[in-house]
């Protein structure tokens, strides 16, 4: 027995992990205080000022519908539900998006867009209304306009009615304004796609509570990888806040000129999507704003475009990392350890283990199969 007892110690020193590999130091100090500010989650629910729909039913109900409908597009084929699939965490898991053509930027997930101020990889748009309007107009996209549009409305009268429900007129009278209408009731849909608590939500909220036991729950590797993330390897600088996002901008690792081996005119990142926001009437500067003056404008207003925004790309949320692959704005790094290692070339192995475990607690219970949502309405769309 003793000889056996001898063995069965000798395998488990042969394949269990070093000591110093399983232990996770407690969160103290400000390190406490840099864990506490991921949350809590879920956030309030937001309402846009600058778009009168907003939280509101039947607006909800009606972009949802539009959403789904390949209608939207002249072709007939493509609809918003092409690249945000909600069975992939609403993206496409392509590298680059493709529409009526190649693009040559990744699908982004559309949960929790309601936390951001800016809309696209490189701010493209200062408002999720304008944001769900110009994938239709771009001629590699939906390749629509106001009249073809107005012209699904012409087409369903059930539809229209709809519409006129929502916004108390007929969309046949004015196609610009249709436009922007059908973008604020996509957006009104938009504002409701977030994700749910995680693992490591629950963990947080029992270090806020000083719940010991609840907290020893949450794996100790995540835990390392925690302590990384708001630590040394400084990822925390900007994915912060309950979405894990700063919302802002931040130079790319490398060019995307040649990604995945598809050769793409320059991509001038926040450049370029700045200079073309300000140059849109659908800007919050705009007389499509419902509230002039509220929201984003005054960051618009604010906005300096100069040769430093060259290549920089908004900081994307780190919930649900785990199923919104490929990743990066052009989509050219496909495993999320690859990604980690992609933005942070001085972790060990070990080091890189413990963030991806850390990284793969922010996945909530539905993971990359995100509901529909319900409807509240008495009286639905068709």
């Amino acid at each position: 027995m003793a000889r056996l007892v001898v063995v069965l110690f000798s395998v488990w020193l042969a394949v269990a992990p070093p000591a110093s590999a399983q232990v996770a130091l407690p969160f103290v100090g400000d390190e406490l205080r840099r864990v506490l500010a991921l949350g809590p989650w879920p956030p309030a629910p937001r309402i846009d000022p600058g778009n009168r729909v907003s939280g509101q039913l039947a607006a909800i109900e009606l972009g949802r519908h539009l959403f789904r409908d390949p209608r939207m597009s002249p072709v007939g084929y493509i609809a918003c539900v092409t690249c945000h699939q909600p069975d992939r965490s609403f993206t496409d898991t392509l590298a680059r998006a493709h529409g009526l053509a190649d693009l040559p930027r990744n699908t982004p997930a559309l949960a929790n867009l309601n936390q951001q101020r800016w809309f696209g990889w490189g701010g493209s748009s200062d408002s999720l209304w304008m944001a769900s309007i110009r994938p239709i107009l771009d001629a590699r996209e939906f390749g629509g306009s106001a009249a073809s549009v107005t012209r699904l409305f012409a087409r369903d009268a059930e539809l229209a009615a709809c519409y006129a429900q929502v916004f108390g007129v007929s969309p046949l009278s004015r196609p610009e304004l249709t436009l922007v209408n059908v973008g604020k009731a996509l957006a009104a849909y938009v504002e409701t796609l977030t994700t749910g608590r995680t693992p490591f939500d629950e963990y947080r909220d029992a270090l806020a509570r000083g719940d010991g036991a609840a907290s020893a729950t949450y794996p100790v590797a995540a835990r390392r990888g925690l302590q990384l993330f708001v630590g040394r390897a400084g990822c925390i600088e900007c994915h912060r806040g309950p979405n894990f996002s700063d919302g802002e901008f931040h130079a790319s690792v490398a060019s995307s000129a040649n990604a995945g081996g598809l050769r793409f005119a320059s991509d001038g990142g926040r450049f370029d999507d700045a200079r073309s926001l300000q140059a849109s009437p659908l800007n919050l500067l705009g007389r499509h704003n419902d509230q002039a003056g509220r929201g984003n404008a005054a960051a618009t207003r604010r906005l300096l475009v100069h040769d430093g925004l060259r290549g920089q790309y908004r900081t994307a949320s780190l919930r649900n990392v785990t199923v919104t692959a490929p990743y990066l704005h052009d989509g050219r790094v496909e495993h999320l350890r690859d990604a980690v290692r992609h933005t942070d070339g001085d972790l060990s192995a070990q080091e890189l283990d413990d963030l991806v475990a850390f990284l793969t607690t922010l996945t909530d219970r539905d993971a990359e199969r995100r509901p529909w949502i319900a409807s509240a309405m008495t009286t639905r769309c068709p």
